[in-house]
C-alpha cells in the first residue's frame, strides 16, 4: 500500500511540471447566430481519428459535452467530456474542429439559443 501511495505522489510530482498550454493562434470569437462565446484554437494539423472516450446513457436533466482533441501547441492533447446541466430554451453545440485556410480551427461549444 505504501509503495502504491509513493509511486502516485511521485507520478503527480513529475507530471505537475510537464504541463505547459502553449497555442498556436487563440482568438475570442463571439457567433452572431447565437449567442454561444468561444475561444478558437487553430492547429497546423487535423486532430486524431481516434476514439477518446466511450459517450455514457442518457442522464435525466443533463446533455453529455463530447470529449474532443485540444492543440497544445505542439500535440493534440484529450480532453475528457462531462456533464452539463439542461438549460430551457438552449441546445448544446458539442465541441468540434473545422479546416480553414490558416489551419484547423477548434469550436469548443458551449449553449446556444
Amino acid at each position: 500500500m505504501l509503495l502504491r501511495y509513493t509511486a502516485l505522489v511521485a507520478v503527480v510530482v513529475v507530471a505537475s511540471g510537464c504541463v505547459q498550454e502553449r497555442v498556436v493562434h487563440e482568438r475570442r470569437v463571439v457567433e452572431r447566430a447565437a449567442p454561444v462565446e468561444y475561444t478558437e484554437v487553430v492547429a497546423p494539423q487535423p486532430p486524431p481519428v481516434r476514439v477518446i472516450e466511450v459517450e455514457p446513457m442518457h442522464r435525466p436533466g443533463y446533455v453529455w459535452s463530447r470529449a474532443y482533441w485540444h492543440w497544445d501547441g505542439r500535440q493534440y492533447v484529450a480532453v475528457h467530456g462531462h456533464w452539463e446541466p439542461l438549460r430551457p430554451g438552449y441546445h448544446y453545440v458539442h465541441p468540434f474542429w473545422e479546416p480553414r485556410g490558416d489551419g484547423w480551427h477548434l469550436h469548443a461549444g458551449g449553449w446556444a439559443s
